[in-house]
């Protein structure tokens, strides 16, 4: 997929990463831009296009987002996408949309998307930020390790009702606690616990 931004603020920011997490091709048109796409734009992460818009740069592209603070900007972002038959969002304008983005919490592989419709961007901004401080890095280091845990479970071969079992312990227990308090040994004790016998403990652990 390939995408273009328009607009170099925080809202163009947390577009940008959304679509870098799934693996677009990412193309940025802005008269300023924050550090962070700064940083993205010299390592090459997204390509820069330049300070102002041209309707060249919505060639070889598939999805459009108007994320400027200009609302006559991003309209007009918005009829140049559509003339094109192109998929756009303009941020906090439904009426310019022909797709709705839900506002995202991502840490790691764990994502919470939460949707109004299109009705208000602004709920969806407040509950994005609850969310946001309700869960932590811990959630995806959990995750992480699950995998490891779930594949060394795997591998004893053991009934399904007994995986299922293993499984929802280490979900119910303390494992996330420790993790948000960077309790490695807490973390490993817990799991020498709950994990049978013959399970290649070292390979859940080495990556922790």
């Amino acid at each position: 997929m390939t995408a273009l931004v328009v607009g170099g603020g925080a809202v163009a920011l947390r577009k940008v990463e959304t679509l870098l997490a799934f693996g677009a091709a990412v193309s940025i048109v802005s008269r300023d831009l924050v550090p962070e796409l700064r940083e993205r734009v010299d390592d090459g992460t997204i390509r820069f296009l330049g300070r102002d818009m041209t309707d060249s740069f919505f060639e070889r592209v598939s999805l459009v987002i108007a994320a400027t603070d200009d609302a006559g900007l991003n309209r007009r972002v918005s009829e140049v996408a559509r003339k094109r038959g192109l998929l756009v969002n303009a941020v906090d304008q439904p009426a310019d949309c022909t797709f709705i983005v839900p506002s995202i919490v991502r840490r790691g592989d764990f994502l919470i998307a939460i949707s109004t419709s299109g009705k208000s961007p602004a709920l969806s901004k407040k509950i994005r930020k609850r969310l946001e401080a309700q869960f932590g890095d811990e959630y995806a280091r959990f995750l992480s390790l699950m995998g490891r845990v779930r594949r060394a479970v795997m591998d004893l071969g053991l009934a399904q009702e007994e995986n299922s079992r293993i499984f929802h312990e280490i979900v119910d227990s303390d494992i996330m606690e420790a993790l948000a308090r960077n309790d490695k040994q807490g973390v490993t004790a817990r799991l020498r616990q709950i994990l049978p016998a013959g399970t290649e403990i070292g390979s859940v652990l080495e990556e922790m």
